[in-house]
């Protein structure tokens, strides 16, 4: 089996019989990390709230929740990025329904169960559990979008 590269990517290629070759493995977009349009947009969104909306509109959905949904688009892609730099993630591809869901549940289990427990005067949260969820379901919609949604350019390495 050869492999064919194209640019970032490296793809086997296997025979199919009659002499024609053909791509085991489509190409993958490689996920941005920190430049990632989703996880700039949310830390874009926690500023503006923290900085200027909380203050500006005396609303519970921005005093309580807002930044909550924001968790998971803006700290995965770091938290993920860290991990690719140890070598525990093993490839460069949006994060995964398992990845997103373990990082959920870690930060959900620490911020609203293990946290309120160590520092005096806190207390755990559904709701901010429920904009956690809701912020991963919204995530892994748009960083699977191509996936669940088709339509737009998929891009497949041309035939050797």
């Amino acid at each position: 089996m050869s492999v064919v590269s194209y640019g970032h990517f490296n793809c086997p290629i296997s025979s199919c019989g009659r002499g024609r070759l053909r791509d085991v493995c489509a190409v993958v977009r490689r996920f941005r990390y920190l430049c990632d349009p989703l996880c700039l947009a949310a830390c874009g969104a926690y500023l503006v709230n923290r900085l200027w909306l909380k203050s500006a509109f005396p609303s519970d959905l921005l005093h309580c929740w807002f930044n909550d949904f924001w968790v998971i688009p803006a700290a995965l892609p770091p938290v993920l990025w860290v991990q690719r730099k140890l070598r525990w993630r093993a490839d460069d591809r949006a994060p995964t329904v398992l990845e997103i869901a373990m990082h959920l549940g870690i930060w959900s289990l620490i911020c609203e169960w293990i946290g309120p427990m160590l520092v005096p005067g806190r207390t755990g949260d559904w709701g901010d559990v429920l904009a956690y969820s809701l912020g991963a379901l919204a995530s892994g919609l748009w960083w699977h979008r191509r996936k669940v949604f088709g339509g737009g350019r998929v891009d497949v390495p041309a035939r050797v």
